[in-house]
């Protein structure tokens, strides 16, 4: 491994320190359901999603724990590999540990619990939006400055041939 690799990989332990670390918190000081106004947009809530974003799947018979487990495993390896031949830049690399953090704190509890743990619930009056976890945040914010490197101009562009 390459030094600065290694620090990347260092910045995904992180995440999943601080996701298991809030996750189990939230889970020693509030019930399956129990909701905690902080403030009138924003409560801490107790929820266990064993489906995907948006509760996807969550209602069918135990088979997507293992799927999106693997396609976590998949995704986790993938994006490894891109880190590690980026791993000289900042922004890419940066992206990459956010979302390999945030998918390996998810699958903590998949594997441990069944479920995802979710806490952070943000709401209009009744209209609020699915409840979410920091290591969601981490993968959302991974994937949009992923998507940003993508479409940003590159400042390592070649210069323009000469044409005389």
């Amino acid at each position: 491994m390459r030094p600065r690799f290694s620090l990347w990989l260092a910045f995904s332990g992180v995440v999943v320190v601080l996701d298991q670390l809030s996750k189990k918190i939230v889970l020693a000081q509030l019930v399956p359901g129990e909701s905690i106004p902080v403030t009138d947009f924003f409560n801490l809530v107790l929820l266990f999603n064993p489906g995907a974003a948006f509760s996807f799947l969550a209602d069918h018979s135990g088979w997507q724990r293992w799927f999106f487990t693997g396609l976590a495993a998949i995704i986790c390896l993938w994006l490894g590999r891109l880190m590690y031949q980026h791993q000289h830049e900042r922004l890419q690399p940066f992206a990459f540990a956010l979302i390999i953090g945030g998918a390996i704190g998810n699958v903590i509890d998949r594997l441990s619990i069944g479920a995802v743990v979710d806490f952070l619930y943000f709401h209009v009056g009744r209209y609020g939006w699915p409840a979410f976890n920091l290591a969601d945040s981490a993968i959302t914010l991974g994937v949009g400055l992923m998507l940003w490197a993508q479409f940003r101009p590159s400042s390592q562009a070649s210069p323009k041939e000469n044409h005389s």
